[in-house]
């Protein structure tokens, strides 16, 4: 038994996972690799050209490999049953609800780091990691919370607000604290060259086409009849002209409208029970407040009254100082100045410098 400590590191085959595994063995920890099969790209209906992401044969290979030169044991953990009952669902639940999903988040928070535990301590081991870049650190309540990883340009810490403490107590992040430059330059160093070169991926491992409207009109039978022929309207209720159907767009969209109106419109809000749609321009996306719910909070147990923080709203979104305020359905957000396209369903995080504080669902937004 390695004195560090027992971990179950969680390889997808590409370089960050990869390593990830690799540096934690060479620090010492007795490492076991898992590769999570959580979708077949066939099951998907897509376009049929390659399998991409982290669910092919492929990548299942690289994964086995680096283990077996290395000397530690890799498994392979089917979770397709539980990721598409729960992820996949919830992907199609919301958008039929005129939300905007962030499945990614909602795997990290509910299926994986959970199938990965459960799978830990079945093998007896200390800890789990993953090639996120982020960082992990214990406050001195004793709260564990992430932080950014020191790479702006590669931080994950918005995808993983919604880890609890029992999980993050138990979690490695060994990314966080290196730029990719230098991830990039450890696989060399540890023999990998054409790994430094292999592709990252950037769709929804279930989506791989890129094509979430497609994917909806695959899973929901008839959908496309159901949906078709409502109206764009402006603020004022006016026809501008009629749509697809709601669930294939999302706010703040302004390509692929497919109607022209002399000057650049966006996606303001969707109407589900009315299968409306509605279109402004730039500054009718701008919001003051936002209600967020399903708070899931890291650094502190809550939030005191007029907390400021600052609020990210999308994964690249540079955040917008806020005041946080407790609510009856979570926490209400009020931003120091608008901010652009507020999209119910996306996660809304809350930074305390470069600490997430907590983070949630965005439920509804308002203009004062």
């Amino acid at each position: 038994m390695s004195r560090k400590g027992k971990v179950l590191v969680a390889m997808s085959g590409g370089i960050d996972s990869t390593v990830a595994a690799l540096m934690l063995h060479h620090e010492g920890y007795e490492v076991v690799g898992i590769t999570m099969k959580t979708w077949d790209y066939a099951s998907s209906g897509g376009n049929g050209k390659k399998e991409t992401g982290c669910c092919n044969l492929d990548s299942f290979n690289d994964a086995r490999m680096a283990a077996v030169q290395h000397g530690f044991p890799h498994f392979v953990l089917d979770i397709r049953e539980e990721f598409g009952d729960f992820v996949i669902e919830n992907f199609v639940d919301e958008y039929l609800a005129g939300r905007t999903p962030n499945p990614c988040v909602m795997c990290n928070t509910h299926i994986k780091w959970r199938a990965l535990l459960k799978r830990a301590d079945a093998m007896d081991c200390d800890f789990i990691a993953t090639g996120h870049y982020g960082v992990i650190n214990q406050h001195t309540n004793g709260r564990h919370y992430i932080s950014k990883g020191v790479d702006d340009t590669k931080d994950q810490s918005y995808v993983l607000w919604g880890l609890q403490q029992d999980l993050l107590s138990r979690t490695l992040l060994p990314l966080g604290k290196y730029h990719k430059t230098e991830i990039r330059q450890m696989a060399h160093d540890y023999g990998y060259p054409e790994l430094a070169k292999k592709a990252e991926s950037y769709e929804i491992c279930f989506v791989p086409d890129n094509d979430y409207r497609g994917f909806l009109k695959r899973r929901v039978n008839g959908l496309e009849e159901k949906v078709a022929g409502g109206n764009f309207v402006d603020k004022e209720g006016n026809i501008l002209g009629q749509h697809k159907g709601y669930p294939f767009y999302t706010i703040g969209q302004r390509k692929g409208l497919d109607v022209t109106f002399g000057k650049p419109m966006y996606v303001t809000n969707i109407i589900p029970e009315t299968n409306t749609v509605m279109l402004g321009e730039e500054n009718d996306l701008s919001r003051q407040e936002m209600i967020v719910s399903k708070i899931n909070w890291l650094k502190y147990d809550g939030v005191t009254d007029g907390m400021e923080a600052t609020t990210r709203i999308r994964y690249k979104d540079r955040g917008t100082t806020s005041n946080l305020y407790t609510h009856e359905n979570g926490v209400l957000v009020r931003f120091y100045e608008d901010a652009k396209g507020v999209a119910p369903g996306q996660s809304a995080v809350f930074y305390e410098g470069d600490d997430v504080i907590g983070g949630g669902i965005i439920q509804r937004s308002h203009l004062l």
